[in-house]
């Protein structure tokens, strides 16, 4: 019930809500519940990548057996605030990047000096090493970060600079280009006089344009990030 403590109904609802991308503001207002009571039921079971209602109905079990208080999230929000933390990882959801994906990049973002390690990600964002592993690589692949080597600690450490911006988008546009290059072959191999020829052609000249203005924009523009 709205105001008292989450059920395992509440809790497979706000799973629900995670696997569909759901904002946690969106969630809360969908159980009828502050935002803040969903962001400390998520970080202290396990994070948005690793939620599992049944598990975290248990652990308030055991929890409330032990008349022990529950632990407080280990995220730092810093100093924006996590109303707007959630709404600039919403908007790069938006913009295609998958739920954890956004949060790591969104994380990085926001430190100091763009720069964390695997283990600071994990602690920050509630999430297992694992999780991690598989948000970073993605991030690197696509070149919103980079990853560096510590030789004193012996640990990679994961960088987001200004940079970034110029080579998520050049990789993007080239990305596109391939995709081009297999329209417009298919095209050719249909025929570029059938319907499906002509219709893959002129997708293909559409997005080769428009992604080679892009690319020449950024290289126009990308002293601005200097």
């Amino acid at each position: 019930m709205p105001g008292g403590r989450l059920t395992q109904r509440d809790r497979e609802r706000i799973a629900a809500g995670l696997a569909d991308g759901l904002s946690y503001g969106e969630i809360a207002r969908r159980l009828g519940r502050p935002t803040s009571t969903i962001t400390r039921e998520i970080g202290r079971n396990g994070g948005p990548g690793d939620y599992r209602p049944r598990l975290a109905q248990q652990a308030t079990v055991r929890r409330a057996r032990r008349g022990t208080p529950a632990p407080a999230p280990a995220r730092d929000t810093g100093s924006l605030g996590a109303a707007k933390e959630e709404r600039l990882i919403m908007l790069a959801v938006q913009t295609g990047l998958p739920m954890m994906m956004a949060r790591v990049h969104i994380d990085l973002l926001l430190s100091d000096d763009g720069r964390r390690t695997a283990a600071e990600l994990a602690r920050r964002l509630s999430i297992s090493p694992a999780t991690v592993s598989v948000a970073v690589n993605f991030l690197v692949q696509h070149g919103f970060v980079r990853r560096e080597r510590d030789p004193q600690r012996r640990r990679d450490v994961y960088v987001v600079d200004d940079d970034a911006w110029y080579h998520t988008m050049v990789t993007g546009r080239r990305q596109t280009l391939q995709t081009v290059e297999a329209a417009m072959a298919a095209a050719e191999e249909l025929g570029l006089d059938s319907p499906v020829g002509q219709r893959l052609s002129k997708a293909g000249a559409f997005l080769e344009r428009v992604s080679l203005d892009m690319i020449e924009s950024a290289d126009r523009w990308r002293g601005l990030l200097s």
